[in-house]
């Protein structure tokens, strides 16, 4: 592609606004009003204005040549109102010869516009995020060129940061236009990980700061750009090279169409342009990313949106190569009160962090069932998802409550706000000192019925849970979150030695491990599956197992080992139909007699299991006993499938509930079954550590529940406040309730017979 021919007017105009940036003793807005006067000059046009994004998503005209000047300060529209609110809604530029004939034209009187007929206008983006909207008006017809259109976007770039800058708009910037109070914001995501968290605003990955802006040497530039270009794609080789998977090389694959992202001329050559234009290279890189960002922000085709962030991860990097060695320890940044906020996070990253900083997570994409979401759940860190471009509302530092039970956070709240949440957290650590006192008193109903309760587990600074909490067991280990900690699957030795060092840990207590549940939407960092349209009930747990059955027979050989002389726990996950569960036995037999073979000690014990998460296990039910040592409801997966209802969909996440007769009855029907057998049976997942949920359970015949470790307390304080002979008579009267969801009957039970909930 040839290279655009460098715009002298581009680069004089940034000349002029380096020095105007540059003067002492001058105001943020004197700086404005001199700005477009000048470019008003170089384009010779009657108008020039610029409108800054104000709270409330206003745009108020805050500089302007040609325009009548008590219109500065008092015009503001609405975010895609008129011509100006439409290139701020589009974040696209927008250049019109006859703007008063356009359908979205506002007419505002105290501007004068009427007699001005021809338009140009950019967004004013910083963070791939709108800030403003710079606007170039003529009286007569004129059609704007393309460089024009660039030389103005390239301008906007400069204004961007003195728009940030503290003195035009307050530390904050978000100040009702009048000048009176903060602006708070509430936006609903989807609940993670429950709880109540009250922090500042840390971004998970640092910017990387724009020392200068303006360029007097477009060769220079040049050079510096292709100098990091090469240093980038050798890291990238590097790490392909580095690169060592047993899987087939799926991993490969994907870092060698990262690296052809990064030799994309159409990117490179858009930098080019803006180094051409006057910027410097790392101006450039960044003007093109949020030029970037804005576009792709617009596309609902997922497939479009996830090239963003390959563009905008490969951009950081340039950047780095590009300003050399940055501070980026973000753990320089921590406080005691830290919300962490990111568009994406892995599990290992959030691993990384220092526990005692982090109160709260809060994130632009996620799932419920994510490994990241299960790690939170571990280190009882609350989680709200699902906040499509909440980082762009958000400013480092900001005050940010995360309501993790309804899914909501609130940004910068208001005194009261913030009070009433600061009381709630004071009364929840009031309650947990309660609860710590249960530690040691086990979990026995009112009517004298032994309830067990176990913690559900996947990293081996659990088992202090285990300890700390009193819990009876682990009820649920799951073996895949080491796997994620891993730059690559982690070999028999590794895997061993961890599964030897948790049962040492233990002390003696009982621990079901399940075997590896990846697939859908919980890949491996390393290991990547296919893009399926519907994740979650596609190759995934034992699936893949079956299907890669070197990768279950490594892990079963790893446990056999780490276990020889004692207990063995194994549950299989996603069990579909009975025949995948006399497979997986078989596999795990093949590894019991390779030991043997090879001398070891016998397992002391052996018992196999499943975890009922397929509603057409239920209808199995007879023949799964039968070669069954007990079973596992795992309520997450199971009401999801059951309801056909996606938990990660914010509009009916909450729609559907397990505490419905349909749910109810459902749970009743497997209980009834595994009493019929003999067969011990538990559950797992949200619904078990939830108090009011878990009563439910226990009065339907669950005796093992399995919760995360912060749900212990809370739950073994309902037990032992229970009667379940009273609940049980009670559900019995509910069969015929007409209602879908009869949580608040059972909030009215709980409250008429003193339960603790």
């Amino acid at each position: 592609m040839p290279r655009i021919k460098p715009l002298t007017g581009s680069r004089l105009l940034l000349a002029r606004l380096r020095d105007i940036m540059a003067s002492n003793d001058v105001t943020q807005q004197a700086r404005l009003d001199k700005i477009v006067s000048i470019i008003a000059n170089d384009f010779v046009a009657e108008v020039c204005s610029i409108y800054v994004l104000r709270a409330g998503e206003v745009l108020e005209l805050f500089a302007a040549t040609g325009l009548a000047p008590e219109a500065i300060h008092s015009t503001r529209l609405a975010i895609g109102e008129g011509l100006i609110g439409r290139i701020a809604s589009k974040s696209r530029p927008l250049a019109l010869s006859d703007a008063q004939g356009h359908p979205y034209f506002s007419y505002r009187p105290e501007t004068g516009e009427e007699i001005f007929q021809s338009l140009v206008g950019v967004p004013i983006l910083r963070g791939g995020r709108v800030t403003g909207v710079l606007a170039v008006q003529n009286q007569t017809s004129r059609s704007y060129t393309e460089e024009e259109i660039e030389i103005l976007e390239t301008t906007a770039m400069v204004i961007a940061e003195l728009i940030a800058s503290d003195e035009l708009l307050g530390k904050d910037e978000l100040r009702a236009t009048d000048g009176s109070t903060l602006m708070p914001i509430t936006l609903d995501g989807i609940r993670l990980n429950g709880g109540l968290a009250i922090g500042k605003a840390i971004f998970h990955e640092r910017a990387i700061p724009m020392i200068k802006l303006v360029s007097d040497d477009p060769a220079k530039e040049q050079q510096r750009l292709d100098k990091a270009v090469i240093e980038m794609h050798g890291a990238i080789d590097q790490m392909i090279d580095d690169s060592e998977i047993s899987d087939g090389g799926d991993h490969k694959d994907i870092l060698k169409a990262y690296r052809m992202f990064a030799e994309d001329v159409g990117w490179l050559s858009r930098i080019t342009e803006a180094i051409d234009n006057g910027l410097t290279a790392e101006a450039a890189v960044e003007k093109v990313r949020n030029d970037t960002r804005a576009r792709f922000r617009k596309q609902t085709n997922r497939y479009l949106r996830e090239r963003m962030h390959d563009f905008d991860d490969l951009a950081h990097r340039l950047l780095q190569h590009l300003v050399g060695k940055i501070d980026n320890n973000i753990h320089n940044n921590l406080n005691n009160d830290t919300i962490l906020l990111a568009r994406n996070m892995g599990p290992a990253e959030l691993l990384d962090y220092d526990r005692k900083y982090i109160k709260g997570l809060v994130l632009e994409g996620g799932s419920s069932t994510t490994h990241l979401a299960i790690v939170a759940r571990a280190l009882d860190i609350p989680v709200v998802g699902k906040l499509e471009d909440a980082l762009d509302k958000i400013e480092p530092l900001e005050t940010i409550i995360i309501d993790g039970d309804n899914g909501q956070i609130h940004i910068r709240p208001s005194q009261i706000t913030l009070q009433s949440f600061t009381n709630a957290l004071k009364s929840k650590n009031e309650q947990l000192a309660i609860f710590a006192s249960l530690r040691d008193i086990p979990a026995i109903t009112e009517d004298n019925i032994m309830i067990s309760l176990n913690i559900n587990a996947g990293l081996l600074t659990d088992i202090d849970n285990l300890l700390e909490t009193g819990a009876d067991g682990i009820g649920l280990f799951r073996t895949e979150i080491p796997f994620m900690d891993n730059n690559q699957f982690p070999n028999v030795d590794r895997q061993t030695d961890l599964y030897r060092q948790i049962i040492q840990h233990s002390e003696g207590k009982e621990i079901i491990f399940r075997t590896l549940d990846i697939g859908g939407d919980k890949n491996l960092p390393y290991w990547n599956t296919y893009k399926e349209e519907n994740p979650s009930m596609g190759w995934r747990a034992i699936r893949i197992s079956l299907d890669k059955p070197v990768i279950l027979r490594h892990q079963l050989r790893a446990l056999v080992r780490a276990t020889e002389g004692q207990n063995l726990n194994v549950m299989f996950p996603m069990i579909t139909e009975i025949t995948e569960f006399y497979a997986a036995k078989n596999i795990l037999q093949l590894e019991i007699d390779r030991a043997e073979a090879k001398g070891r000690k016998p397992l002391k014990n052996l018992k196999v299991g499943v975890m009922l998460e397929v509603p057409a296990l239920a209808y199995q039910m007879t023949a799964l006993l039968e070669h069954s040592d007990f079973i596992s409801v795992g309520s997450n997966d199971l009401f999801q499938f059951l309801f056909a209802s996606d938990r990660s969909n914010p509009r009916i996440a909450d729609r559907y509930g397990p505490l419905s007769m349909t749910g109810i009855n459902f749970l009743t029907h497997i209980v009834k079954q595994c009493k019929l057998s003999d067969t011990p049976l538990s559950i797992c997942g949200e619904i078990a550590g939830r108090p009011l949920d878990a009563m439910a359970l226990i009065g339907i015949g669950f005796r093992n529940l399995s919760m995360q470790a912060s749900s212990i307390g809370p739950v073994k304080a309902m037990t032992r406040s229970l009667s379940v002979n009273k609940l049980e008579q009670y559900l019995m009267s509910l069969q015929d309730h007409p209602s879908h969801n009869v949580r608040e009957k059972l909030r009215e039970f709980a409250i008429d017979h003193n339960v603790i909930f």
